[in-house]
């Protein structure tokens, strides 16, 4: 897919340009696609008590709040290629609203967790916000671009964990029960969910020069037909070695984040005793690093392409996995609350700069298939965090077990990365174009304030 103007440079402050409204409406929906994915988790002891539900059941709904995410990821990347990332993202943030605010329905295991499957499609939100800035960013800049839209909107797993118990207070304060609070609760997230599709329809547009369909009809994009069909696109993208190693990566990092926004705050509230909102701050303090430490990961693996092309954004990637293995058993094993923090923001540094490191890489997996490519390796996020989900659902094994686990499987994962290779032809194309996007700017992969 050969898309032209893209921006060579990330202008912070400014929504002047497609290429920067893009930007920040859709690290801002997928940041909004936390409060409903996860929004449940904080409540989830108030959950517990309501419905009854088991340590087992628990984590049956764990598995349902991701495991969905798998398939809609698929798909999504495919039909990215075909409608443009505009109206999938209108669609999916409307259509998702409705479970969400449905979800306070439920008066039983099975109704809940039908609920919380049904909401787990939100989460292909990420897809479409990779494949969105992919188009838009030129190859100097995209690690930087992809990393902080992703980062930020994974800072709503931080902000949903201390949020949607203050939004829990507040409907108490009306005087209404606990039992009915955690539903009403929810219809927050849900409204906001609905109002950010109609305006991520109304403020944004699939590329630099227009709608996908206003450029097919200028002969500008090729027809989503034959090679650029969505079968074409997709078996290109599922046949190549690579896309299924960074598959493995991406579940390894993003899996295992997840993991963490499902079980942190009740991990905090059940292992060191402390109260519902004091749980979730801490475990909030997880996704808050999204804040910066995705963005460094995406920073990083632009760097490490000035020297190295494509071979040095590999290469950048298997040291942030390699690490992220080693802080999380370090996490495991940990006693003391104030430790326990401090090894959890090291952790959980590592586990961001790979997903940034991670995505400064898809985009020159396959550009005829880009969302295809996109959508592979974003639903292995969400595979790894349905494998993840099995460790911490059985009865016999401890929260720290699990952990311990999880880390030794991240430091396997980390020698995928070694599968990722390129062709000395495209080696010499990538480092050509860098070179050309970088030459307008004095530096590359810069955030710009202006």
């Amino acid at each position: 897919m050969d898309i032209r103007n893209k921006a060579n440079r990330i202008r912070l402050f400014s929504l002047k340009t497609p290429q920067m409204r893009a930007f920040h409406l859709s690290w801002f929906a997928f940041h909004i696609c936390f409060f409903g994915w996860f929004g449940i988790a904080p409540l989830m002891a108030v959950v517990r008590d309501d419905l009854g539900l088991t340590k087992t059941q628990i984590g049956n709904t764990i598995i349902a709040s991701v495991a969905i995410t798998v398939i809609v990821r698929l798909a999504i990347g495919v039909l990215c290629d075909k409608i443009g990332p505009r109206k999938a993202y209108t669609w999916l943030l409307c259509l998702g609203s409705l479970p969400v605010m449905l979800i306070g329905l439920a008066d039983s295991f099975e109704s809940f967790f039908l609920a919380r499957l049904a909401i787990g499609a939100i989460g292909a939100s990420f897809v479409i916000t990779q494949y969105h800035t992919s188009v838009m960013f030129g190859p100097n800049v995209v690690g930087t671009a992809n990393a902080t839209t992703a980062g930020w909107g994974n800072l709503g797993g931080g902000t949903t964990q201390i949020v949607m118990p203050l939004i829990f207070a507040a409907v108490m304060m009306l005087g209404v029960e606990e039992t009915l609070g955690w539903r009403l609760a929810m219809v927050v997230p849900g409204i906001v969910l609905f109002l950010t599709g109609i305006a991520y329809y109304h403020f944004t547009q699939d590329a630099p020069d227009g709608n996908f369909s206003e450029l097919r009809e200028r002969g500008e994009l090729p027809r989503s037909e034959r090679e650029y069909s969505m079968r074409s696109t997709f078996g290109a993208a599922a046949r190549d070695v690579r896309v299924w190693a960074l598959f493995v990566v991406y579940a390894a990092c993003f899996g295992v984040e997840l993991t963490i926004n499902n079980i942190a705050a009740i991990y905090f509230f059940d292992n060191f005793e402390l109260d519902l909102a004091t749980a979730g701050l801490i475990a909030g303090l997880f996704g808050l690093m999204n804040l910066f430490a995705r963005t460094l990961g995406g920073v990083f693996s632009d760097l490490f392409a000035r020297n190295g092309g494509l071979k040095g954004r590999v290469r950048w990637l298997f040291i942030a996995m390699f690490f992220e293995g080693i802080a999380l058993m370090g996490f495991a094993q940990m006693e003391t609350l104030a430790v326990a923090i401090g090894i959890m923001l090291v952790f959980s540094l590592f586990t961001q700069m790979a997903e940034g490191a991670t995505f400064g890489v898809v985009p020159f997996i396959n550009k005829k298939a880009l969302g295809a490519v996109a959508g592979i390796v974003g639903a292995g996020g969400n595979a790894g965090a349905v494998a993840a989900g099995f460790l911490f659902r059985a009865e016999t094994l401890t929260y720290q077990q699990g952990l311990l686990y999880l880390g030794m499987a991240v430091m396997v994962a980390a020698f995928f990365t070694f599968l990722v290779r390129f062709s000395p032809q495209v080696l010499a194309e990538e480092d050509a174009a860098y070179r050309a996007a970088a030459d307008g700017e004095a530096a590359p992969g810069a955030l710009s304030l202006r």
